[in-house]
């Protein structure tokens, strides 16, 4: 998927016809201006997108959408998940769930990962978010992706989850979601150590494939899951 395609201001069309945000706009830290120039354009449901997992060997693919309420303040210590630590991934996602218009999760799983490659399965993981959305969004501020089988306007910002609150936002639920699934994978599946590594490719995890070789939640397409020969 590739950005939307206009080098206009915020509310230029490309030839699709899709609304293009901010072409030159040069932002540090996470913040609201995305959101608040949706908003100022007439925009009323802005929601944040993001995925997870989408460089493990196994379990779902995630994807969160996040529709933030702008008359409520942000969690402290919002940041793209990856910066924070469990526990205040936690909180934030508990203070989220409670002040938020609206969440909603996609999740796609490691069969049609492999039937239809990781890109493909990202992309119907966010549409899946997107369209459990209540209410529903009008414009989609997403993480380096375009979503064109969305006729939402919509915008792809690279490092989303590093500048735009709503996409942090995103990012925080659907790590938190996927995390605490791996961890009960890890009571079916112990001997993966899904618990630690959370289905990334850490040297244990490798380990334990030589060892037992992959199971239900492991992504047959990904090198380093099948024996060389097999692959």
């Amino acid at each position: 998927m590739n950005n939307a395609e206009s080098s206009g201001p915020f509310g230029a069309s490309g030839p699709d016809g899709r609304v293009s945000l901010f072409a030159d706009l040069q932002i540090d830290g996470i913040g609201l201006v995305f959101e608040r120039q949706a908003h100022d354009e007439g925009y009323t449901a802005v929601a944040g997108v993001d995925e997870v997992g989408r460089g493990c060997l196994a379990g779902p693919v995630v994807a969160a959408a996040c529709i933030l309420d702008p008359g409520k303040p942000l969690p402290a210590g919002l940041d793209d998940s990856k910066m924070l630590t469990e526990k205040k991934r936690d909180t934030i996602t508990e203070e989220l769930k409670r002040n938020c218009i609206a969440y909603a999760i996609g999740q796609v799983e490691a069969d049609e990962i492999d039937r239809i490659n990781i890109l493909e399965a990202t992309k119907r993981a966010m549409l899946l978010a997107i369209a459990a959305l209540e209410p529903a969004a009008d414009f989609l501020l997403i993480d380096a992706l375009n979503l064109k089988q969305s006729p939402l306007p919509q915008r792809a910002i690279i490092k989303g989850d590093s500048i735009s609150a709503s996409i942090a936002a995103a990012s925080v639920i659907a790590k938190t979601f996927r995390d605490d699934l791996m961890k009960a994978y890890h009571l079916e599946f112990p001997q993966y150590g899904f618990a630690g590594h959370k289905g990334y490719g850490a040297a244990t995890h490798f380990a334990a494939l030589r060892q037992h070789g992959p199971c239900r939640l492991h992504r047959l397409s990904f090198r380093g899951v099948l024996p060389a020969s097999d692959s």
